[in-house]
C-alpha cells in the first residue's frame, strides 16, 4: 500500500474518534467474576465466531468445552444482524469470564439509531493488568466508504476503522503474560498479512525477550500457510499443533495459537464438533515452566 493510502486510512480513523465520540484505541473491559491466580496450567481457545450470529450455540459449545482464555474474532456490538446485542459482554456473562473488547471496524451497513461495531474479544479467568489496541499501519483500503458505493447496504460491507491485534497483559503464576488476539487482513495474497505480522513482532520488542507470549487468532493464512508457520517459528514461537497445518474454515488454514518464552504449549487441536460459526476453534494448553 502506498504512503498516501496509509495516511488516508489513519486520517479517517482519527476523524471517527473525534466526531463520533468513540475511542477506537481504548479497549472496553467488563468484570463478571473474580480473577483466578492460583493456576499453573490454562486452556486456551481461539475462534472466529462469525459476528456471533449463533450466540446460543456458541455459548453452549464454549460452556461444554471451557477455556480459561478465549481469543474471539468477529465479535459484534450493537449490530442489526445480531439484534443489536453486545455479543462479547453476553458471552462473558454466560461463561463467567472477564472481558476485554477492542473495536476493529464501525459497521456502517449494520446501524440504525446507534453505531454498530465489530472487533476482538478476549475473555479470561486470569487477572488483567492492562490492555491496548495495536492498530496496524499496513491496511487494505477495500472496506472503506466510497462516494459511489451505498454504505447502508450490507452487500458492500462499508466500514470505518482497520484491522487490529488486541493486546492484553495478564497475570499468570505471578508473572506477566502478554496475549495478542489478532485478526489479520483477508484481502491480499499474503503480503498484507505478512506486513501485519511483522508489526506484531516489532511491537513485541517493548517487552523483555523472555516474557511469556501467546499469539492467537484468525491470521488469514489462506495463501501459503506453511510459509507463515515458518515465519512465526523464526521469531521463537511454537505452534499448538506443531508442524501440522490444520484446516479451520472449509478447506483453508486460517486460525492458530502460538506461544513463546518460558511457557509450555501442548494438546493443540481443532475441535470439529463446534458448529456456531464458519470457522472451527483451535484449543491448546499452556503450562508455566
Amino acid at each position: 500500500m502506498s504512503r498516501v493510502a496509509r495516511l488516508s486510512i489513519c486520517c479517517i480513523t482519527v476523524a471517527i474518534q473525534c466526531c463520533r465520540g468513540v475511542d477506537f484505541n481504548a479497549p472496553r473491559q467488563l468484570q463478571t467474576t473474580q480473577p483466578v491466580r492460583d493456576v499453573r496450567t490454562i486452556r486456551v481457545v481461539t475462534w472466529n465466531i462469525d459476528r456471533g450470529r449463533e450466540l446460543n450455540r456458541i455459548s453452549s459449545d464454549l460452556a461444554r468445552s471451557p477455556a480459561d482464555l478465549c481469543l474471539l474474532q468477529e465479535v459484534d456490538w450493537n449490530s442489526n444482524r445480531t439484534k443489536r446485542a453486545d455479543i462479547g459482554a453476553q458471552l462473558a456473562q454466560r461463561l463467567q469470564l472477564n472481558l476485554v473488547y477492542g473495536i476493529e471496524f464501525e459497521e456502517l451497513s449494520q446501524e440504525s439509531e446507534q453505531h454498530a461495531f465489530i472487533g476482538q474479544a478476549t475473555l479470561t479467568r486470569l487477572p488483567v493488568r492492562a490492555a491496548r489496541v495495536l492498530r496496524f499501519r499496513e491496511q487494505s483500503g477495500f472496506w472503506q466508504p466510497r462516494a459511489w458505493i451505498p454504505s447502508h447496504s450490507a452487500l458492500f460491507q462499508r466500514r470505518l476503522g482497520s484491522r487490529i491485534a488486541l493486546v492484553t497483559e495478564l497475570e499468570f503464576v505471578g508473572q506477566l503474560l502478554v496475549v495478542y488476539n489478532a485478526h489479520l487482513e483477508s484481502r491480499s495474497l499474503g503480503h498484507l498479512q505478512g506486513a501485519q505480522l511483522q508489526e506484531i513482532f516489532d511491537d513485541l520488542k517493548r517487552y523483555p525477550r523472555d516474557t511469556p507470549v501467546i499469539l492467537g487468532g484468525d491470521l488469514n493464512t489462506k495463501y501459503f500457510p506453511s510459509r507463515f508457520l515458518r515465519t512465526i517459528e523464526s521469531q521463537g514461537f511454537r505452534s499448538a499443533t506443531g508442524k501440522r497445518v490444520e484446516r479451520t474454515a472449509k478447506i483453508l488454514a486460517l486460525d492458530w495459537i502460538f506461544a513463546r518464552g518460558p511457557i509450555k504449549i501442548g494438546s493443540g487441536a481443532v475441535n470439529r464438533s463446534f458448529s456456531g460459526s464458519d470457522h472451527l476453534p483451535v484449543f491448546a494448553t499452556i503450562e508455566a515452566e
